[in-house]
């Protein structure tokens, strides 16, 4: 009796972690040069920040014209779909990460980025290492815990 008063439960915990892991590498990236985000899929909802163009996000859920997104701090909020871009971001969680000219610890640096600095995905992730362009042009390679949308 007690295994069907917990099975909705069950049922419902199993459904929403399926969805989670089915569109766990579901980024985006916030067009420019902003987007409000909602604590509702609706624009009569709470206005919970200001989410500046570039900005990744996971998508985690879309529903008709909104998507339900996380923020690098894990944060849910709601975003006007037409407000994301196909294209990859990261973004720097670190205080300060070092653009290397190759996947290795000992290559050359190219740059560095202060913790929060938005990088572009200019490669595919193939390794602990991820290929990255910066707004100026310039490109590299970050380790991967070193950034957070992958």
């Amino acid at each position: 009796m007690r295994f069907l008063r917990t099975l909705p439960l069950l049922v419902g915990s199993l459904c929403a972690l399926s969805l989670t892991a089915s569109n766990a590498t579901d980024f985006s990236s916030v067009a420019p040069p902003y987007a409000v985000m909602y604590d509702a899929p609706t624009q009569k909802g709470r206005k919970l920040y200001i989410a500046l163009g570039g900005m990744p996000v996971e998508v985690v859920l879309t529903n008709g014209d909104w998507a339900r997104v996380r923020d690098s701090s894990g944060e849910l909020s709601w975003i006007k779909a037409g407000s994301l871009l196909p294209r990859r971001t990261l973004i720097v969680e670190v205080d300060q990460a070092t653009i290397r000219a190759s996947e290795n610890e000992s290559a050359p640096a190219v740059f560095t980025a202060a913790k929060w600095v938005v990088l572009e995905l200019a490669e595919p992730i193939r390794s602990g290492w991820i290929k990255v362009r910066h707004r100026d042009g310039e490109t590299g390679f970050v380790k991967a815990s070193e950034v957070w949308g992958d």
